[in-house]
């Protein structure tokens, strides 16, 4: 019987494909749970990790998205 993956495993593997640049991966995970489910998942871990990166610099969440994405100040 296959395993049942939830939509916080699948954006979680997902995304570290997606920065390891492992297509396949990123492919499987994909098929885990609808794309809603998968966007949601994504959105939520972005969400996490960058209230997590703020806390340790000691920053704004805004200023740390804007620093991720390379967008300038305000």
């Amino acid at each position: 019987m296959r395993r049942q993956h939830n939509l916080f495993e699948a954006a979680a593997v997902f995304v570290a494909a997606s920065a390891e640049d492992d297509e396949e991966r990123m492919d499987e995970a994909s098929g885990w749970v609808s794309p809603e489910q998968l966007s949601f998942g994504v959105g939520e871990l972005a969400c996490r990790a960058v209230i997590a990166l703020a806390r340790e610099r000691g920053e704004s969440p805004q200023t740390v998205a804007r620093e991720l994405l390379g967008l300038s100040d305000g």
